[in-house]
């Protein structure tokens, strides 16, 4: 039996689909809404893979813009939302494969309150004592393959066959990257205080991760 859809949830998904069917008749307005409803979660996805609010913020524009032009291949098979994080993940990692997003990337910082929060059936679970701070520190000094399988995993709630899709790796692959960054994690939240991570041998500042202009 599948998880039970709270009233709120379904009519966040009518409303949804009701804007869809407007888009795809070229009202802009019913656009922008999408835009407003979506885009705060989508820019925290793309902040926490790229680490960086200037790509996250351009990744975001490059998201919408493809969902604007592939808005016609949504079906409806899932939520909206299920459909727009799979597409903004893939816009991210293809940034992060890409020349300019291994040049230009950096520490993984979390963004917004819930930004690492394990989805919920995720089998890592973070000790309830720590403060987020904590784990922000833990996960930037994983290597970048633990990092971001870990992230796809357990942060985003992605099956490993779909992780090792995305990442370009073997299912088995995924699985023992998530298993060595859980045991990674483990020995840094039990040990001593974790640094920041380093970046061309300068300290690299934790933050709760910058608000979007224009938002507060």
């Amino acid at each position: 039996m599948g998880p039970m859809i709270s009233s709120d949830q379904m009519e966040a998904n009518r409303v949804d689909q009701t804007l869809v069917a407007r888009c795809r008749t070229g009202e802009v307005p019913a656009f922008e809404e999408l835009y407003k409803r979506h885009s705060s979660r989508l820019y925290s996805v793309a902040y926490r893979m790229t680490g960086s609010a200037a790509d996250a913020e351009d990744l975001l524009q490059d998201i919408f813009l493809q969902v604007y032009r592939r808005i016609d291949s949504y079906r409806g098979e899932a939520a909206l939302g299920t459909w727009l994080h799979r597409l903004a993940v893939n816009a991210c990692l293809d940034f992060l494969r890409s020349k300019q997003g291994r040049r230009q990337q950096v520490t993984d910082s979390l963004d917004a309150p819930d930004a690492f929060e394990p989805n919920a059936h995720a089998s890592w679970r973070p000790d309830a004592a720590l403060t987020r701070l904590d784990l922000e520190r833990a996960v930037a000094q994983l290597p970048p393959s633990y990092r971001r399988a870990f992230l796809l995993h357990d942060v985003e709630g992605l099956e490993h066959h779909e992780v090792s899709d995305m990442l370009g790796i073997a299912e088995g692959t995924s699985k023992s990257l998530v298993h060595k960054a859980r045991m990674r994690l483990r020995t840094l939240l039990r040990g001593r205080p974790a640094e920041p991570a380093r970046s061309g041998g300068e300290v690299v500042p934790f933050a709760a991760g910058p608000s979007r202009a224009g938002e507060r």
